[in-house]
């Protein structure tokens, strides 16, 4: 990456809260488009700013300083969003600032910088009942205030960047595509140690499994796995259980329920959230890698699979035909028969799987944290320079 040391060094904030408290989703985005951000020679300096206590030791440099303010991030959204207070502003606590960037869909009163605003989704305008009612209620109040006052806007995928022109009514030309990136360490692992003890660690026992990974709410469509799975196991002869990862989110009942009706309590493993470090070798155990969700901003858990040489199926909405290409089985997520179908296809069928990781290893190459570092710094560029 070329460093733009033709122009004055401007002060950039980004709120980093997220990623010091979330485990997954936008902690994790986050987490990753900084740290490629920290590798790269930097012109401009950075002030990463975090709603209470926490830091990253990672990212402590000459580049990268640090402003933690006394209120935590539960009362610094009931001053900024909730209450509509004008203050405080966030540039009291860092200093003035030339841009600040807010990669969690809300914007803070931030004084005279510029401001530019992620925005991972629109599940709750495209699903609705698929989000928590008072959650949906106070994004549909918040998010198109947030961008109509953003000077540019990010998306993670082309598919969101639509949905933001289309249904916030954003012009496209201030919208810029910064996709995630698979890091490194999702490769596949052969025989390595870490397989065995993440076998052992999540109590997943010795069966071959299909495996997806996301919290626990309705969007993901775990039901619908369910009923695609059960139907697999009537009707064609594989040994495989089902394992579903992730840390309850929100309206999760009713998947607990499906499993329950349909007497898969001996065939399903709720492994609950999984440690960031233990992901690659989870991913390696697995066989398949099914994901058939209703809507994504991006769904990173797909490259990643793709990335450690796991074959996947998953849905054909919203920006997944996007990420995978041809490198995965695309369905209707609502067609549990065909969902059935393409699981015991990629699992019986030694040809087709080896395509499908062939494939998707090249696939996941295409999505890197530097190439999305460099995205970012040029979005910056456009938004101090008026373009």
């Amino acid at each position: 990456m070329p460093v733009r040391e033709s122009r004055l060094k401007r002060r950039i904030a980004i709120d980093y809260t997220a990623a010091v408290r979330q485990g997954g989703g936008i902690g994790r985005y986050t987490r990753g488009l900084v740290h490629a951000l920290a590798r790269e020679p930097l012109h401009d300096e950075f002030v990463l700013f975090v709603a209470g206590r926490g830091s990253d030791p990672d990212l402590h440099s000459v580049a990268f300083r640090w402003c933690n303010i006394p209120l935590d991030e539960r009362y610094t959204n009931i001053l900024w969003h909730r209450a509509g207070l004008p203050i405080p502003r966030i540039d009291w606590f860092t200093g003035p600032l030339d841009i600040f960037h807010s990669p969690n869909f809300v914007l803070p009163p931030v004084g005279k910088a510029h401001t530019i605003l992620t925005i991972h989704d629109l599940s709750f305008l495209r699903v609705p009942h698929c989000a928590e009612p008072s959650l949906r209620a106070y994004l549909s109040r918040v998010v198109p205030g947030a961008v109509a006052r953003a000077e540019r806007v990010l998306a993670d995928s082309f598919n969101t960047k639509e949905d933001v022109v289309e249904l916030l009514g954003v012009p496209a030309h201030k919208v810029d595509v910064v996709p995630a990136g698979v890091e490194a360490r999702f490769c596949p692992l052969g025989d390595d140690p870490a397989r065995t003890a993440v076998r052992r660690k999540y109590n997943l026992g010795a069966a071959p499994f299909i495996l997806s990974v996301g919290t626990l709410e309705p969007r993901k469509n775990f039901s619908g796995l369910l009923e695609g799975y059960a139907i697999m196991k009537q009707k064609y002869d594989l040994p495989h259980r089902l394992v579903i990862a992730g840390g309850r989110g929100w309206l999760y009942e009713g998947i607990f329920e499906t499993a329950r009706r349909l007497k898969l309590e001996q065939d399903v493993i709720f492994a609950g959230f999984i440690a960031d470090t233990d992901l690659p070798a989870l991913y390696n155990l697995a066989d398949l890698f099914a994901f058939p969700t209703l809507y994504e901003g991006f769904g990173l858990p797909v490259l990643e699979a793709m990335a450690c040489g796991v074959p996947v199926v998953t849905a054909n909405n919203s920006c997944m035909p996007e990420l995978v290409g041809d490198a995965a089985l695309t369905l209707d997520a609502d067609d549990t028969e065909s969902l059935a179908y393409a699981m015991a296809m990629v699992l019986h069928d030694e040809v087709l799987r080896d395509t499908l990781v062939e494939r998707g290893l090249i696939r996941a190459e295409l999505f890197g944290w530097p190439a999305a570092a460099e995205k970012l710094l040029a979005a910056y560029d456009r938004l101090t320079e008026g373009g």
